[in-house]
């Protein structure tokens, strides 16, 4: 019997987009690996892109480890239907023109894993699996 793969990637893919959207918000919170943001360095404190930057680097990492996947998965997709809507979206139609696309791709891929959830390789699976354990006697 051929052993489907489907829910391994959905967690491999979980981290790497994890991975990626943790340096969004580490480059507006530390400049690291670069300063991003226009005249370079971080961004002021209590300012919304320093917030997006909270959101996305406390998110990105719950979501890098598969913990609450579902909830911060939907909350970082709302995250990225906002900025889309307000950093992109008032520069023209197009995603690709305005530069929205990547906003875009991890709104609806945070938006399928607030259905999905995070796969067999996370957190929320292991703590899944140890409720079902029978205890040691």
């Amino acid at each position: 019997m051929k052993k489907e793969w489907a829910p391994q990637l959905l967690s491999v893919l979980r981290v790497v987009i994890a991975f990626l959207f943790v340096q969004v918000g580490s480059a507006k919170w530390f400049a690291f690996p670069a300063a991003i943001l226009p005249g370079g360095g971080t961004a002021p404190v209590g300012s919304l892109v320093w917030f997006a930057g909270v959101i996305e680097v406390i998110g990105g990492t719950f979501f890098f480890f598969g913990l609450f996947t579902r909830p911060v998965a939907f909350i970082l997709s709302g995250e990225m239907a906002i900025a889309y809507f307000i950093g992109h979206a008032g520069h023209g139609f197009w995603p690709l023109l305005n530069q929205g696309a990547p906003a875009v791709f991890y709104c609806f891929t945070f938006l399928y894993y607030s259905a999905a959830g995070g796969g067999p390789w996370s957190l929320d699976a292991y703590v899944a699996r140890q409720k079902h354990v029978a205890p040691v006697s």
